[in-house]
């Protein structure tokens, strides 16, 4: 049985955008990769997340992984110090060139500091607008709906999963860890298939002693699973700038693996030409190995 990988590319902020998305457009043509680029389409006000340095374990992640280093000062200055720059409207062009390329293309956020920090207590109502504001302007970017979305963060819950099914959406991947299923919450069952992402990032691995920059390729080889679907998330402004070397070496060792590319659009359509086959699964906030803060995860 092959193994089966798909990749899922979180765009969270102006520099990873302008910089990061060519860099990674260009790496997976090269070695023939598909990916689905979700994309932060509102205001970047990163600046404004150093508000998390009291969460638990942030600032051991922060220095571990060289965080200012690969988005630079000026992105973590967004938002506070300095304005925080309209992803969307200044990148338009970029964004166009990745579906023009052949990849597939969906929602990250609007404003992904306002949904990782602040959707768990933000209303129906303000999600609602919240995402409704990032199709819009994916709308007036791509002259279509989105079909695909991952929250920033990993930072979903029922008001989420309700504006989700509003927009009818083929598939979300919004969760960590296990095969896709439909989520669970407050006794309701939404009806959008998540697939969620099966792998650790780059972040939760850098820095860390018992991961070594020569270890890391290794280590991913041996997660691989031949009876179900790997996802993985990597990010514009890591492995697309300041790891790009590290995870274009990640590329070709899958490809000497014998790891089979699939797009995460294709491996929905097949999920759900059998709904009944599809488990599901109550969704709850946990922590995860390498990351500060919960995050949303099929309970098990």
């Amino acid at each position: 049985m092959s193994i089966r990988l798909a990749l899922k590319v979180d765009v969270d902020t102006d520099r990873g955008t302008r910089l990061g998305v060519p860099n990674l457009v260009a790496d997976c043509r090269e070695f023939g990769v598909p990916a689905c680029f979700l994309f932060s389409l509102g205001p970047d006000q990163t600046g404004r997340a150093i508000t998390r340095i009291f969460r638990p374990g942030f600032f051991r992640k922060v220095s571990r992984t060289g965080v200012i280093s690969m988005y630079g000062i000026r992105t973590l200055l967004n938002g506070t110090l300095l304005p925080a720059p309209h992803i969307g409207r200044r990148h338009a062009d970029v964004l166009r060139a990745v579906r023009d390329d052949g990849f597939e293309t969906g929602i990250h956020c609007y404003n992904h500091y306002r949904w990782q920090d602040h959707v768990q207590t933000m209303s129906l109502e303000a999600v609602r607008a919240e995402f409704t504001a990032a199709r819009d302007e994916f709308r007036r970017i791509f002259g279509g709906e989105a079909h695909a979305a991952g929250a920033a963060g990993w930072q979903s819950n029922a008001r989420s999963r309700a504006v989700y099914d509003e927009a009818g959406l083929l598939y979300a991947s919004d969760t960590r860890n296990g095969p896709p299923f439909f989520p669970r919450l407050e006794g309701r069952v939404f009806r959008t298939l998540e697939i969620p992402s099966t792998l650790p990032t780059f972040d939760e691995l850098l820095g860390r002693p018992e991961f070594p920059d020569d270890r890391i390729v290794p280590h991913y080889l041996g997660l691989l699973h031949a009876d179900r679907p790997n996802v993985l998330t990597i990010h514009a402004e890591i492995e697309g700038m300041g790891r790009r070397p590290l995870f274009r070496a990640l590329l070709r060792a899958l490809a000497g693996h014998g790891v089979k590319f699939v797009r995460l659009d294709d491996l929905a359509r097949e999920l759900l030409a059998d709904r009944s086959a599809i488990p599901v699964r109550d969704q709850v906030l946990t922590p995860i190995d390498g990351r500060s803060g919960l995050v949303a995860m099929p309970a098990a």
